[in-house]
């Protein structure tokens, strides 16, 4: 066959494939349609009502689109620490869903997750379990038991699916023979987001508290405030949610509070410096870190508690005070008063 009858066979192939195609496609729902009528589209949802999530609206796409520009959406802890089966609960979409549905705690889980995913939509919805818009509930929303704080409950509404992973992982330091806090490298405190124990007044060392009037007051807690009526998807708290019980308020300071919390957390990062108990660093972008040397040792019980209690209030609950005010004025005025001489 000469070349230019093979280009021929080829232009001819390349211009009829879309006309081939669509009489294909035409057969084929001749086929499913011969002898009955076409499909209603009540039929259809009957069978598959995708459209009930699915459809010509921008909800699931805006809610993805504030999704990704949340701390949950953009982490990468996922992928190093899926696959541990001591941080699978909470650093695994999957893993999380897994563990709720075994009614486990963070530190019950046996396997870590070889294809972890991000917090994503299906970590916190019952998505895709009956193809209808019941699939937007969340995975959860029964009280949870803190399995580092004995007696210790969180009930907070839709809250209580953040509280099963923002929750502490570890207990505050005992003292030890001769009044010491032994075990302390940069590991030390109580693990990230311990936020739900802070709302109730508790996990800090030496002090015990009440429960905050966020915790009390606010319908569905952490999702009330970080969330607003308008379910917002980033998470991050609006102003304007907070004008509806602060109606003057202008800024997350509410009282004060913020800026009374950050002088007392700055009062006593100095004093843990000073103690050598401290080491901080800055990063390529400016940001400073400060957690406990790497080695382990052992501090006197005024210094370890100081330590505990500023890692719990400025590193992991991140709040300045507003999830409890009260609590966390509290642990920082003992901790300043225990390491000033």
């Amino acid at each position: 066959m000469s070349i230019k009858r093979k280009r021929l066979i080829k232009y001819m192939a390349f211009t009829m494939a879309p006309a081939i195609m669509i009489a294909l496609i035409a057969a084929v729902v001749s086929t499913m349609t011969m002898g009955s009528s076409a499909v209603t589209l009540a039929e259809a949802q009957e069978t598959a009502p995708c459209n009930a999530c699915h459809n010509n609206t921008t909800l699931i796409d805006g809610k993805e689109a504030q999704w990704e520009e949340s701390g949950h959406g953009t982490g990468t802890a996922f992928m190093e620490e899926g696959p541990n089966k001591s941080c699978v609960g909470c650093h695994s979409g999957g893993g999380f869903s897994a563990m709720i549905a075994a009614g486990q705690k963070p530190n019950q889980p046996t396997a870590g997750d070889n294809n972890p995913t991000p917090q994503d939509c299906r970590a916190c919805h019952q998505t895709h379990t009956t193809y209808t818009g019941i699939d937007w509930a969340l995975e959860t929303v029964a009280p949870v038991s803190f399995y580092m704080l004995p007696g210790k409950t969180f009930d907070g509404g839709e809250g209580n699916l953040c509280a099963n992973c923002h929750q502490p992982r570890k207990a505050a330091p005992v003292v030890a023979a001769g009044g010491t806090v032994t075990g302390i490298t940069n590991r030390f405190g109580p693990h990230h987001g311990p936020q739900s124990s802070v709302m109730i007044g508790t996990g800090g060392a030496g002090a015990e508290g009440t429960s905050a009037a966020h915790y009390q007051y606010v319908e569905n807690t952490c999702v009330g405030c970080h969330m607003g009526s308008t379910d917002n998807h980033t998470t991050e708290p609006n102003i304007a949610t907070c004008k509806g019980c602060h109606t003057t308020a202008t800024s997350f300071d509410v009282n004060g509070v913020q800026t009374a919390t950050q002088a007392k957390l700055d009062t006593l990062k100095g004093l843990l410096l000073n103690a050598g108990v401290l080491v901080c660093t800055v990063d390529e972008e400016g940001v400073e870190s400060c957690v406990p040397p790497t080695a382990s040792f052992s501090a006197p019980q005024n210094v370890g508690y100081a330590l505990w209690n500023w890692i719990l209030i400025n590193n992991e609950d991140g709040s300045k005070g507003v999830h409890n005010p009260e609590y966390t004025q509290t642990l920082l005025d003992n901790s300043i008063a225990g390491m000033t001489p």
